[in-house]
């Protein structure tokens, strides 16, 4: 793998993540995270790219302290897209990614209980549904969806970056199920669950949504 500097950073991020979970400080970590940096290159990924990692683990590190076990949480962020097939159905990427993160931190020499709360975190980005007493879940899932509160701008740049992701599927096919997609996001009871995120976050994710809404279904946006 070519070694820019933003690689590197992101390297030192996975090593220190990984340690700091108790994987053996050796030769393996590495090639761990350079082959989790090689599947979050994938030439057929647009949105779900090592900048969406990067997001992710930017909001994981400037709110840490409201988790309980960050390492982990960050470990998660690393394994949640790991594997990303446009083509597979239903929650099969978040089921093949959880077992790739417990496959990968297992042969690290990450505890058990350490690996089993990465795969369980890792699967919680499937349907976003946070108990309100999972704080590291919480963390993960609003770090998953940051992108949603974007300026509208940036808001419409992801939402191409996923069409061009099922470029495979018909026009009709795609504006329907995503439009599911949507629907399903705006029938949570909150995007955002921690407080802090929630406040500054909720309200322009829901526009966003309902904005996109709009545009796959015809309707004029409310």
């Amino acid at each position: 793998m070519r070694q820019t500097r933003a690689v590197a950073d992101l390297l030192d991020r996975w090593r220190a993540a990984a340690h700091a979970a108790g994987a053996k400080p050796d030769e393996r970590s590495i090639r761990a995270g350079e082959q989790l940096l090689a599947r979050w290159r994938e030439p057929h990924r647009h949105y779900h790219t090592v900048a969406h990692l990067g997001v992710v683990l930017d909001v994981v590190d400037r709110h840490a302290g409201l988790a309980g076990r960050p390492d982990l949480v960050r470990l998660a962020a690393w394994c949640h897209d790991a594997v990303y097939d446009p083509r597979a159905a239903g929650d099969a990427n978040e089921r093949d990614s959880a077992a790739l993160a417990e496959s990968l931190l297992t042969g690290l020499g990450v505890p058990a209980p350490a690996v089993a709360e990465v795969r369980r975190l890792v699967l919680l980005t499937a349907g976003h549904r946070v108990t309100p007493d999972d704080a590291d879940g919480a963390l993960l899932c609003d770090a998953d969806l940051a992108v949603l509160a974007g300026p509208p701008a940036a808001y419409d740049r992801y939402a191409a970056a996923i069409r061009r992701e099922y470029a495979h599927v018909p026009e009709p096919a795609f504006r329907s199920g995503r439009a599911a997609v949507l629907t399903g996001l705006l029938e949570l009871p909150t995007l955002f669950r921690l407080p802090l995120l929630a406040a500054r976050w909720e309200a322009p994710a829901r526009a966003n949504l309902r904005r996109e809404l709009a545009t796959l279904t015809g309707s004029a946006a409310h």
